[in-house]
């Protein structure tokens, strides 16, 4: 093997170590920022996810498979963590197979009622699904990476999304972020359990169907006396 090549592989296992580190530090950053003192409920809750204007429409179904996806990642310059780059090669990622618009809707789970400094993922998606919120569909994480190229630094986005397991069986959802070392596309705990920030954003798919009146009786359960 030439000194040339050696050299060349020598750059590339540094860069691909340098973007793994990265991702972990990133999101080990946010993850502390989310233990900040008690956050007082805001004044407006979400009541319906008709109530809600949408924040960004987004186009799925621009690329033929998960493998061309994650080459325009690469080509945009856009980092991928460790995690959500083995959901993207995992089957259950699939891609849209015909070009379609999406809209959606990002809320905090203070937004959606809840007081503590944390809950459950089960719990966010359970009252967002009552409130008529629809799970984004898998392609939606990487296609808002590549079409919100201005994300603000600082910004973590998490995709209310259907978890992905690894190889080795983890449960994985995706979060679009910003974290003052460039635009990176991380893999996060997906499990039930997971623990999120009330803080934290919270990317779903808007719907403009009409929430039924028992749907909303039980997704008050969840709010504060």
């Amino acid at each position: 093997m030439s000194v040339a090549l050696c050299a060349a592989c020598i750059f590339q296992f540094a860069s691909e170590a340098r973007a793994q580190c990265t991702a972990r530090d990133v999101l080990q950053n946010q993850l502390k920022l989310r233990k900040a003192p008690s956050v007082r409920v805001p004044e407006v809750l979400v009541s319906s996810a008709a109530n809600v204007p949408a924040w960004k429409t987004i186009t799925l179904g621009t690329f033929a498979n998960s493998f061309a996806l994650r080459n325009a990642l690469d080509a945009s310059g856009c980092n991928v963590g460790g995690l959500a780059a083995e959901i993207l090669a995992r089957p259950a990622f699939v891609v849209s197979s015909t070009k379609k618009n999406v809209e959606l809707v990002t809320v905090s789970a203070a937004e959606l009622g809840f007081t503590t400094d944390s809950v459950t993922l089960a719990a966010i998606y359970a009252r967002a699904k009552q409130l008529g919120f629809r799970l984004a569909a898998p392609e939606t994480g990487p296609q808002l990476r590549l079409q919100y190229l201005d994300q603000p630094m600082g910004e973590f986005l998490i995709i209310g999304m259907e978890p992905i397991k690894t190889w080795g069986g983890e449960q994985v959802i995706l979060n679009v972020a910003n974290g003052g070392a460039g635009l990176i596309l991380i893999g996060q705990d997906g499990k039930a359990d997971a623990e999120i920030s009330v803080t934290s954003r919270v990317v779903f798919a808007r719907s403009d169907e009409a929430v039924p009146a028992d749907q909303l009786e039980k997704a008050a359960a969840f709010l504060p006396p």
